[in-house]
């Protein structure tokens, strides 16, 4: 019999390496620590992250004021110059703060998709922005709070409650994720009922300031948004690496994933809370923007060309699609400036009925 390797390790790693799936490479930084690297997705996220970089820097550069990248540089490296106001106070910030919600809204998204186990569910679905919505107008009508704009808590509580209540009511015995689906919809037009009568029975100025932030926008919007989102999103990573393992199985059928060991229900519950906290705080920050939690999580799927949706990717995909319908919504139509929710519900209207015909077809 042959004598054993003299490196355990290096043996039990090759061993492992030969038996992945093409595409699939097997990284080792410890012994007891071994991790599966999707070859595809990892140069995905890189050029995600490269093309997002680019966006965020065309988005600091253009405007009514046309800045050259080199001001830009200089300005946020001394935080002086010319350019200080337009870059360091008004584009940067807003940038900043459109891709932390773009990022929170495609991970969320991808979540939720993933109990749902439905590519055309999203938080909006599930009520998270129809709950902050109502809590919005609700903190209004009865004088709680000013102005929209200073009330991001008021709007993730109401988030929360909102995706709170559509669980209990869809809890029989277990979730089921197509009654999670109907009662997250039947909810969310019940609590958009909620808006349409205070809109109908506010003053002209109430309601024109409840408009602009049902609308969701980032103008007017930084530092003092992106803080807080920032701050729940750094809490929310350890919760985030245990998600990105808990998709795997959970992409399988309910017998499946509860045969390899995963509590099926406890997983989903813990998944949902994880989106609709991220869900209704990017709401909080920059208002209800719709289509960018349906649509990051499946072109980042179409991207990598993985079985589970990609928690990383979507993350990247939802930031660079809202820095850039951004940018488009205050450079298309100088100077007037499209509200980035408009432009995203018009761009991803047509995607959603592709995306239903797509469906209708493979049946």
């Amino acid at each position: 019999m042959a004598e054993p390797a003299a490196d355990g390790t290096a043996e039990s790693t090759d061993r492992a390496a030969r038996s992945t799936a093409p595409g699939v490479a097997v990284l080792r930084p410890h012994p007891r620590v071994s991790l599966l690297l999707h070859r595809r997705s990892a140069a995905a996220a890189v050029t995600l992250f490269v093309l997002l970089a680019a966006v965020m820097l065309a988005a600091a550069c253009l405007g009514q004021t046309y800045v050259s990248p080199v001001e830009v540089w200089r300005t946020l490296r001394t935080g002086a110059g010319p350019y200080d106001l337009v870059v360091g106070e008004l584009r940067v910030p807003r940038i900043v703060l459109g891709a932390l919600v773009g990022a929170a809204l495609g991970v969320s998204g991808a979540l939720v998709q993933t109990v749902t186990r439905n590519p055309l569910a999203s938080p909006d679905v599930i009520g998270v922005g129809h709950g902050a919505a109502a809590a919005t107008v609700l903190a209004l009508a009865t004088g709680t709070v000013g102005s929209p704009g200073a009330m991001p808590a008021v709007s993730v509580a109401g988030g929360l409650a909102a995706a709170a209540l559509v669980y209990v009511l869809a809890w029989r015995r277990g979730m089921q994720p197509s009654r999670f689906v109907l009662t997250g919809v039947g909810i969310g037009v019940a609590l958009s009922a909620v808006v349409q009568l205070y809109l109908t029975d506010s003053e002209l100025e109430a309601a024109e300031q409840v408009k602009l932030w049902l609308t969701g926008s980032l103008n007017g919007r930084g530092w003092e948004q992106a803080g807080p989102l920032a701050t729940v999103m750094l809490l929310c990573l350890p919760a985030l690496v245990w998600a990105s393992r808990a998709v795997r199985p959970l992409g399988l059928d309910p017998d499946t994933a509860a045969a390899l060991g995963v509590r099926v229900d406890r997983a989903r519950l813990g998944l949902t809370v994880l989106g609709v906290v991220l869900a209704a705080t990017a709401t909080g920050a920059a208002g209800p923007i719709g289509f960018v939690a349906l649509t990051a999580p499946q072109l980042a799927r179409r991207i990598t060309r993985t079985p589970q949706l990609p928690l990383l990717c979507s993350a990247l995909t939802g930031a660079f699609v809202l820095v850039a319908a951004d940018l488009a919504a205050r450079t298309l139509l100088p100077p007037l400036e499209i509200p980035v929710g408009a432009l995203t519900s018009l761009v991803g209207g047509p995607y959603l009925l592709w995306l239903l015909g797509r469906r209708t077809a493979t049946r």
